[in-house]
């Protein structure tokens, strides 16, 4: 775990913690790690877990498949982000989703119950970790509403600009780059794959946007 140290003290959960008590934390919260191919499913759809997830290396999609296969990505996970804290935390429900490995990929696995207990010497750290949970799991409710305000837009192309006007302003710039290729962001949308391209083309056309793969520019 070494080698990770250093992302980890980067990272929203471990904020404002030092590389020496992380050490020791983890040790506290039986953390292991483990790697898993592309296409690999770290969880299941019905499982129960009781473990924290967060992503070392790769890069994984939390996605969901209804009953004739058609599939649709929720969330895409980056280094250093938690997944799967939701279910851990209410314990008895069933994982309502699938995360799976989109390339080559290294997770850490924390104890929910180690997480929420703080160790009996009530270290200030300990208490320092829980707040930032409290915080990611609250920031990542607002990026759920974001995405709810796009796919509460009417069209193909009112989804398409709701998204990209987000990732815009998010990015401080008109010129940005986006987390999917063409068929994650039709699955992210939820929108046919031919649609939005052609839709993407008719906007360029108009003078709307440039595109090249996953590079955009608003105009």
């Amino acid at each position: 775990m070494k080698k990770y140290l250093k992302l980890l003290t980067r990272t929203k959960l471990f904020y404002g913690i030092t590389e020496s008590e992380i050490e020791a934390m983890l040790k506290c919260l039986s953390a292991a790690n483990h790697y898993y191919q592309k296409g690999e499913c770290i969880f299941r759809r019905g499982e129960h877990i009781t473990a924290v997830a967060m992503l070392l290396e790769g890069s994984i999609h939390i996605q969901k498949e209804d009953y004739w296969g058609n599939l649709s990505i929720l969330s895409k996970i980056s280094e250093g982000e938690i997944f799967g804290e939701v279910y851990a935390c209410l314990g008895n429900d069933e994982m309502r989703h699938n995360a799976v490995a989109e390339k080559p990929s290294t997770v850490l696995f924390l104890d929910i119950s180690r997480v929420l207990a703080t160790c009996p010497s009530a270290c200030r750290f300990h208490g320092q970790l829980i707040r930032n949970l409290l915080s990611v799991i609250s920031s990542k409710n607002k990026t759920l509403t974001q995405k709810l305000e796009h796919m509460s837009q009417r069209t193909t192309r009112e989804k398409l600009l709701s998204y990209l006007s987000e990732q815009s302003q998010k990015a401080g710039s008109p010129s940005f780059d986006i987390p999917f290729n063409r068929q994650q962001l039709a699955d992210f949308l939820s929108v046919d794959r031919s649609a939005m391209s052609n839709e993407l083309c008719k906007m360029r056309d108009e003078g709307i946007l440039l595109f090249d793969r996953n590079h955009f520019t608003l105009k």
